[in-house]
């Protein structure tokens, strides 16, 4: 009987049945969310009502003339856009910092990596009393050489990019992980032959180690853009999608919608296109890292 249950294991009906478990969940907490969200999104659901109306592509219509979601679409690009660029600027300055040999080096990986552990909505409130206008720390400082304060997300524009300075600065250790695995992986006798002859580091730096860590780009970069793309504790919790709804994101909006204004419909229509946007601009950005990546 263990010899028949071994066979049968092995075989490929037996493999595909270890599928089962993971394709159940999938289609539970995946496919089933996505297919009752697309429908909700073309009826007037309020959210708790036991009942609705089916009213076609109006929701999708309002989106062309909504001015909130239009700014939150254009913030949702910034938050993606602007944190990936930070992290993996400052993922490879870290990880070539910290790939030399130096005292305390384990501790300044720990500090780096530390923020990426605390939860986004605990951040997002460390950061509202570091640089809220009455009491702030940051302000606090400033009083003390003389400066006056300022009230940080008064204004649209520059919430936004402390919102995404501060997604950037939580996560950037992840990517400073990702590419110290790359740096430690290139061979140490490409950057010295390039040393033989004559190579300065600035070169040694363009033509070898960037090159090669394309792949190292391609998975970090992703992974920040999809989390930039995704944000909703962080702007939750510093600004509630403030001052107005000039720092929404699309998440935090489908929040507001679905909650406060009982628009559950319209909610479910900015989740496709949410939905719709993170994963075509992904797979775009994935295709274009993809052609650049180089072997050795």
């Amino acid at each position: 009987m263990r010899r028949k249950l071994a066979v049968f294991a092995n075989s490929d009906r037996g493999l595909s049945l270890m599928y089962m478990p993971a394709l159940c969940l999938f289609l539970v907490f995946v496919a089933y969310p996505l297919v009752s969200g697309i429908r909700i999104s073309f009826t007037n659901w309020n959210g708790y009502s036991q009942s609705y109306t089916y009213i076609g592509l109006e929701n999708y219509i309002r989106l062309y003339t909504d001015v909130r979601f239009k700014k939150a679409l254009l913030n949702t690009l910034v938050y993606g856009f602007g944190s990936a660029i930070l992290q993996n600027i400052f993922g490879i300055m870290y990880a070539l910092l910290l790939n030399m040999k130096f005292r305390s080096r384990v501790l300044v990986r720990t500090v780096i990596y530390m923020p990426v552990i605390v939860a986004q909505l605990i951040m997002g409130y460390i950061w509202y009393f570091l640089v809220q206008y009455d009491g702030g720390a940051i302000n606090d400082i400033l009083l003390v050489f003389g400066a006056e304060p300022v009230d940080w997300m008064a204004n649209g524009t520059r919430a936004v990019w402390m919102i995404t300075i501060i997604n950037a600065f939580q996560y950037v250790g992840t990517s400073m992980i990702i590419y110290l695995a790359g740096v430690q992986g290139i061979p140490q006798s490409l950057l010295e032959a390039a040393t033989i002859d004559g190579a300065g580091a600035w070169n040694k730096f363009l033509r070898i180690t960037l090159p090669l860590l394309i792949p190292a780009i391609t998975t970090s970069f992703i992974l920040n853009l999809i989390g930039g793309l995704e944000l909703f504790a962080l702007v939750v919790s510093l600004t509630s999608g403030g001052p107005g709804f000039e720092t929404h994101s699309m998440s935090s909006l489908i929040n507001f919608f679905y909650f406060e204004n009982q628009n559950a419909g319209f909610a479910a229509a900015i989740g496709l296109i949410t939905f719709l946007l993170v994963l075509s601009i992904s797979y775009v950005a994935l295709k274009l890292f993809r052609k650049r990546e180089v072997e050795y």
